[in-house]
């Protein structure tokens, strides 16, 4: 039985907006020298920054949308979410554009789309409605996993050809989690665990580049002229911020761009070089705040579709976020994966909001318990 809609969750939609703000100002802080280059394609310091403010008005329409849209609503128009979804991530392997050897993107004539950020979403919600219609059936592997794990995988694999290892395995992950949540047999959950490692072993030991990542991951300063490049400038960037930051627009390395992909990817090397320490920790705070208030919503939820539902997308975002980090760090090995509402990228950050929207949907109806 439904709950009577109640209030939503403040704490969790002010950790929101603080990560959104400091990703517009950092996004604009790390791009605006090499965006500004009057040789360069763009010859405009703010054209990053309009871009990514563009896709956060967007992202927060979506967001206030969806925080209004009953989720039990969704349920209505799973199957052709996925459906859809698949589509476009065959449309992208095939009319995708090509950008640093892969293609993840189509390209829309006014702006560029990522597949793989629509069907996160969509595999979420419909392995959370299929697994709370298969309550009974959760600890029984072939009716009750079987189907969530061939939708999972086949979306994996597709986005794994594109090709980027880091999204696939954020998606099994989450689906891993959720079947967690559901109640699936721990035996069951070691075996796919396993599995799991072994495909992503698999994965990085077939591919030469990927190969390469690995061993520069391992000893970065075997190759410092190329593989282990993205590593030790990312590493350099977060030691020379030390506690406080060299200042806001002041990183060096991201200005005089030794730092690789210093506005996506690896923005959080740049935030630990202008903010330092304490900034790098605020951001990592922020992240485990945004994980306490979505897994509570999760646990408090009355009905176990909203639950899951909840579960999986804070888990979508918070590890991607840890992917992320761990890579700036050098505690992962290098792989394309952004930091969520940070940074520059617009499908992912109106996607990553309409996430959001769901679970402060999802919290108006929870229990105070």
């Amino acid at each position: 039985m439904r709950m009577r809609r109640g209030s939503t969750d403040f704490v969790l939609f002010l950790t929101v907006l603080m990560l959104l703000s400091i990703g517009l100002v950092m996004v604009f802080s790390a791009s605006s020298y090499f965006a500004g280059d009057p040789e360069g394609p763009f010859k405009d310091p703010f054209h990053f920054f309009k871009r990514q403010l563009v896709g956060a008005l967007l992202g927060i329409v979506a967001m206030w949308f969806m925080m209004n849209y009953d989720y039990w609503k969704l349920k209505r128009w799973v199957g052709l979410m996925l459906a859809g979804s698949f589509a476009a991530l065959f449309a992208v392997l095939i009319f995708g554009e090509e950008y640093l050897g892969a293609k993840r993107w189509l390209d829309l004539g006014f702006t560029s789309f990522q597949p793989s950020e629509l069907v996160k979403l969509c595999v979420i919600t419909y392995v959370a409605y299929g697994l709370s219609r298969k309550k009974e059936l959760v600890q029984r592997f072939i009716p009750g996993l079987m189907p969530f794990l061939l939708v999972a995988g086949g979306a994996a694999l597709l986005i794994l050809a594109q090709p980027d290892l880091g999204t696939a395995a954020t998606l099994l992950g989450t689906v891993f989690v959720l079947m967690f949540a559901a109640g699936a047999r721990g035996g069951h959950l070691t075996a796919l665990g396993g599995a799991g490692v072994a495909g992503v072993v698999a994965a990085i030991f077939l591919e030469p580049y990927r190969m390469r990542r690995f061993m520069a991951f391992m000893d970065p300063n075997a190759d410092p002229k190329g593989a282990g490049w993205n590593i030790i400038n990312a590493l350099m960037s977060l030691a020379s911020g030390g506690l406080l930051g060299e200042g806001l627009g002041q990183g060096r390395h991201s200005k005089y761009l030794f730092l690789p992909e210093r506005h996506t990817d690896f923005i959080f090397a740049a935030i630990g070089e202008e903010l330092g320490f304490i900034g790098g920790c605020l951001i990592i705070l922020l992240f485990v705040l945004l994980a306490w208030r979505g897994y509570r919503i999760a646990i408090t939820c009355p009905d176990t579709f909203g639950s899951l539902l909840a579960a999986g997308l804070v888990t979508g975002i918070v590890l991607q976020a840890f992917v992320n980090i761990g890579v700036v760090t050098g505690t992962l090995p290098v792989t394309g994966i952004t930091l969520p509402f940070v940074s520059f990228g617009s499908t992912s950050l109106i996607f990553s909001l309409m996430g959001v929207g769901i679970i402060l949907n999802i919290s108006r109806y929870t229990s105070s318990r």
